[in-house]
Protein backbone atom coordinates (compact mmCIF):
# COMPACT_ATOMS: atom_id res chain seq x y z
CA UNK A 1 0.00 0.00 0.00
CA UNK A 2 2.42 1.94 0.91
CA UNK A 3 3.91 1.39 -2.53
CA UNK A 4 0.63 2.32 -4.27
CA UNK A 5 0.38 5.51 -2.66
CA UNK A 6 4.04 6.35 -3.64
CA UNK A 7 3.42 5.64 -7.00
CA UNK A 8 0.65 7.43 -7.29
CA UNK A 9 2.00 10.50 -5.47
CA UNK A 10 5.14 10.15 -8.06
CA UNK A 11 1.98 9.45 -10.83
CA UNK A 12 0.55 12.79 -10.03
CA UNK A 13 4.08 14.31 -9.44
CA UNK A 14 4.58 13.53 -13.03
CA UNK A 15 1.42 14.71 -14.57
CA UNK A 16 1.99 17.77 -12.59
CA UNK A 17 5.54 17.85 -13.99
CA UNK A 18 4.56 17.20 -17.64
CA UNK A 19 1.49 20.11 -17.29
CA UNK A 20 3.99 22.45 -15.80
CA UNK A 21 6.70 21.59 -18.74
CA UNK A 22 3.57 21.69 -21.48
CA UNK A 23 2.42 25.20 -19.93
CA UNK A 24 6.36 26.30 -19.74
CA UNK A 25 6.70 25.09 -23.06
CA UNK A 26 3.80 27.32 -24.05
CA UNK A 27 4.99 30.13 -22.66
CA UNK A 28 8.29 29.70 -23.77
CA UNK A 29 6.99 29.87 -27.37
CA UNK A 30 4.47 33.03 -26.54
CA UNK A 31 8.06 34.41 -25.16
CA UNK A 32 9.87 33.22 -28.37
CA UNK A 33 7.32 34.47 -30.30
CA UNK A 34 6.82 37.77 -28.43
CA UNK A 35 10.89 38.01 -28.50
CA UNK A 36 10.58 37.89 -32.76
CA UNK A 37 8.09 40.57 -32.59
CA UNK A 38 10.05 42.28 -30.68
CA UNK A 39 13.29 41.84 -32.72
CA UNK A 40 11.56 42.55 -35.62
CA UNK A 41 10.22 45.83 -34.12
CA UNK A 42 13.26 46.94 -32.96
CA UNK A 43 14.77 46.48 -36.39
CA UNK A 44 12.41 48.91 -37.86
CA UNK A 45 13.17 51.03 -35.18
CA UNK A 46 16.54 51.09 -36.19
CA UNK A 47 16.08 51.25 -39.62
CA UNK A 48 13.74 54.81 -38.74
CA UNK A 49 16.58 55.90 -36.65
CA UNK A 50 19.01 55.46 -39.36
CA UNK A 51 16.86 57.35 -41.88
CA UNK A 52 15.95 59.87 -39.09
CA UNK A 53 19.77 60.71 -38.79
CA UNK A 54 20.08 60.49 -41.95
CA UNK A 55 17.07 63.21 -42.82
CA UNK A 56 19.16 65.41 -39.73
CA UNK A 57 22.17 65.39 -41.47
CA UNK A 58 20.87 66.36 -44.56
CA UNK A 59 18.91 69.31 -42.41
CA UNK A 60 22.28 70.23 -40.79
CA UNK A 61 24.25 70.22 -43.90
CA UNK A 62 21.54 72.51 -45.31
CA UNK A 63 20.94 74.92 -42.25
CA UNK A 64 24.76 75.13 -42.90
CA UNK A 65 24.62 76.65 -46.30
CA UNK A 66 21.33 78.49 -45.47
CA UNK A 67 23.38 80.05 -42.60
CA UNK A 68 26.29 80.53 -45.30
CA UNK A 69 24.40 82.23 -47.84
CA UNK A 70 22.83 84.55 -45.00
CA UNK A 71 26.18 85.53 -43.68
CA UNK A 72 26.99 86.56 -47.67
CA UNK A 73 23.84 88.16 -48.49
CA UNK A 74 24.45 89.92 -45.17
CA UNK A 75 28.09 91.18 -46.12
CA UNK A 76 26.45 91.97 -49.67
CA UNK A 77 23.60 94.09 -47.60
CA UNK A 78 26.90 96.11 -46.02
CA UNK A 79 28.48 96.99 -48.61
CA UNK A 80 25.35 98.22 -50.45
CA UNK A 81 24.46 100.27 -47.68
CA UNK A 82 27.73 101.96 -47.72
CA UNK A 83 27.53 102.55 -51.23
CA UNK A 84 24.34 103.77 -51.39
CA UNK A 85 25.41 106.04 -48.55
CA UNK A 86 28.51 107.14 -50.96
CA UNK A 87 26.46 107.78 -53.51
CA UNK A 88 23.92 109.89 -51.68
CA UNK A 89 27.40 112.12 -50.83
CA UNK A 90 28.29 112.13 -54.34
CA UNK A 91 24.70 112.90 -55.11
CA UNK A 92 24.83 115.85 -52.77
CA UNK A 93 28.44 117.10 -53.29
CA UNK A 94 26.94 117.26 -57.29
CA UNK A 95 24.25 119.01 -56.45
CA UNK A 96 26.20 121.55 -54.26
CA UNK A 97 28.58 121.98 -57.20
CA UNK A 98 26.06 122.58 -59.59
CA UNK A 99 24.09 125.00 -57.44
CA UNK A 100 27.44 127.25 -57.32
CA UNK A 101 27.79 126.63 -61.25
CA UNK A 102 24.14 127.80 -61.41
CA UNK A 103 24.82 130.80 -59.53
CA UNK A 104 28.01 131.62 -61.21
CA UNK A 105 25.94 131.52 -64.63
CA UNK A 106 23.35 133.73 -63.61
CA UNK A 107 25.98 135.89 -62.30
CA UNK A 108 28.03 135.79 -65.21
CA UNK A 109 24.76 135.94 -67.80
CA UNK A 110 23.90 139.52 -65.42
CA UNK A 111 27.47 140.48 -66.01
CA UNK A 112 27.23 139.89 -69.81
CA UNK A 113 24.13 141.93 -70.09
CA UNK A 114 25.81 144.41 -67.99
CA UNK A 115 28.97 144.75 -70.26
CA UNK A 116 26.52 144.57 -73.29
CA UNK A 117 25.19 147.99 -71.75
CA UNK A 118 28.07 149.30 -71.01
CA UNK A 119 29.50 148.29 -74.76
CA UNK A 120 25.78 149.85 -76.15
CA UNK A 121 26.54 153.44 -74.09
CA UNK A 122 30.20 153.46 -75.01
CA UNK A 123 29.44 152.81 -78.75
CA UNK A 124 26.95 155.73 -78.59
CA UNK A 125 29.21 157.79 -76.89
CA UNK A 126 31.58 157.25 -79.44
CA UNK A 127 29.42 158.07 -82.44
CA UNK A 128 28.57 161.40 -80.48
CA UNK A 129 32.05 161.83 -80.27
CA UNK A 130 32.63 161.52 -83.47
CA UNK A 131 29.86 163.37 -84.41
CA UNK A 132 31.48 165.99 -81.96
CA UNK A 133 34.58 165.36 -84.10
CA UNK A 134 33.18 165.52 -87.36
CA UNK A 135 31.33 168.92 -86.80
CA UNK A 136 34.86 170.21 -85.49
CA UNK A 137 36.39 169.67 -88.50
CA UNK A 138 33.84 170.77 -90.86
CA UNK A 139 34.20 173.73 -88.71
CA UNK A 140 38.01 173.67 -88.83
CA UNK A 141 37.51 173.23 -92.78
CA UNK A 142 35.35 176.00 -93.13
CA UNK A 143 37.57 178.33 -91.19
CA UNK A 144 40.76 176.86 -93.74
CA UNK A 145 38.21 177.53 -96.11
CA UNK A 146 37.88 181.49 -94.80
CA UNK A 147 41.14 181.82 -94.46
CA UNK A 148 42.62 180.72 -97.68
CA UNK A 149 39.88 182.57 -99.57
CA UNK A 150 40.66 186.33 -97.12
CA UNK A 151 43.98 186.14 -97.28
Amino acid sequence: MNNEVTLEELDKNQRHTSKMASDNEQKLDELSRKLGVQEEELIRAVDRAELAEKKLKGIEEELNMVGENMKSLEKSAEKAVEREEKLKDKILNIQNKFTGVERRFEYGEMTITKLNQRIDDIEDEIYREKLKIKKVADELGETFDDMLAHY
